[in-house]
């Protein structure tokens, strides 16, 4: 069986929840680096990761790593790869992205040029073609290559559109987080299916729907399809099946669960409704609208898990003082729950009214937030079937 390498790219800072992802599913984690996880798998793993991993950005199919100092080095090393065990004769392949960090290679575009020429000279030379073009009307084949202090790393692209695109969010609000992140920061707190998840600034749903699908143990891809479906020659058919059907069986969608979502935008709140019947979780979580001024719950031992605004806009930025008192003051009500929010405001722990237990830097994209992590009480031991104390 034919074994490869595989790369996770994830957000920077939640390398070890994606690890363990991998690790549960059962893979051997071969290297962990900023902002990607790598692991060997087979051709089944492809299939598998695409349709299980929460927290990946995409799974990326590794073709090989060297050194590089020159463009001449650049092209040399790139055309000794063994492209054509991965990219058929009528194969599309390009480099959709490059990016490089602390390398003395660092145009993007002459990196992506220099190492397509390369490419098509091996595949011209391996499929007897002499000068002859490249037919390119088959499958795709895109790559992301990375340079990092002049070591260059290259992955063929398996998922095609980024893992976060589920499939379930067409109307988004004003500042959504992302699917995988909100998995990601999700899969960080101890919270459990049996336990209460509010989130007060539910927007487009994301917190909420994240929840639903990880209590009811569905997989996060089962839904959607991947650009890899149509590599013939890399991954058969019947493990897209055999990954599709596995997810099937493992779905629990009659889990008792208590998930709520508020916002004070009732468009927003139809919004994050009509995404979570799209996830086919919308049985699993109550949406209202509702301001953070009155958040409250009969229950104890709950989760407030959310994203508060952060005021990216100057004429936003005076109304958060008093929104973040606000949210300490109706955290405070809730005697025994636990709160985690992610956001850049500077000021949060200072209007909550609290330090943080422990405060955890994520980049959301390009910009440098805090998970901050307030936790409570744990609940009391129960004995099996024993419900905890209200």
């Amino acid at each position: 069986m034919e074994r490869f390498e595989l790369i996770a790219p994830c957000h920077f800072g939640l390398e070890a929840v994606l690890k363990k992802e991998i690790t549960d599913l059962g893979y051997e984690i071969t290297l962990v680096e900023d902002g990607r996880v790598t692991f060997e798998g087979d051709a089944e793993a492809i299939a598998r990761a695409n349709v299980f991993l929460r927290t990946a950005e995409r799974v990326l199919l590794k073709v090989g790593s060297f050194t590089a100092v020159t463009f001449d080095e650049l092209f040399e090393k790139t055309r000794a790869l063994p492209w054509e065990r991965y990219i058929p004769r009528d194969g599309k392949c390009w480099v959709a992205k490059a990016s490089s960090i602390k390398s003395k290679l660092f145009s993007p575009s002459d990196i992506q040029k220099i190492m397509k020429k390369a490419i098509v000279r091996r595949l011209q030379e391996e499929y007897d073609l002499g000068q002859q073009l490249l037919p390119e009307t088959g499958s795709q084949y895109p790559l992301r290559v990375f340079l990092f202090k002049d070591q260059v790393t290259i992955g063929i692209d398996t998922s095609g559109d980024s893992l976060h695109k589920r499939g379930y969010r067409t109307l988004t609000s004003k500042a959504p987080i992302t699917e995988t992140l909100a998995a990601a920061l999700i899969l960080l707190t101890p919270w459990k299916k049996d336990r209460i998840l509010v989130d007060p600034f539910c927007g487009s749903g994301t917190f909420p729907i994240e929840a639903a699908m990880i209590a009811a143990n569905m997989a996060p891809g089962m839904n959607r399809s991947f650009l890899a479906e149509s590599w013939r020659n890399l991954v058969p058919r019947k493990h897209w099946y055999n990954a599709v059907d596995e997810a099937t069986e493992l779905l629990d969608d009659s889990v008792e669960v208590d998930i709520q979502g508020y916002d004070v935008d009732g468009e927003i709140v139809r919004a994050a409704r009509e995404n979570a019947k799209r996830a086919g979780v919308d049985h699993l979580i109550h949406f209202q609208q509702r301001p953070v001024s009155e958040l409250s719950h009969p229950k104890k031992y709950g989760f407030i898990i959310s994203n508060p605004p952060y005021g990216e806009r100057i004429e936003e930025k005076k109304n958060l003082p008093e929104l973040y008192r606000q949210i300490g003051e109706r955290f405070r009500e809730l005697d025994s729950w636990s709160m985690y929010l992610i956001t850049s405001y500077e000021n949060t722990e200072k209007y909550i009214g609290r330090k943080a237990d422990k405060n955890r830097k994520i980049y959301n994209g390009m910009m440098k937030t805090y998970f901050y992590q307030f936790l409570g009480p744990k609940p009391p031991r129960r004995k099996a079937g024993e419900k905890i104390e209200e």
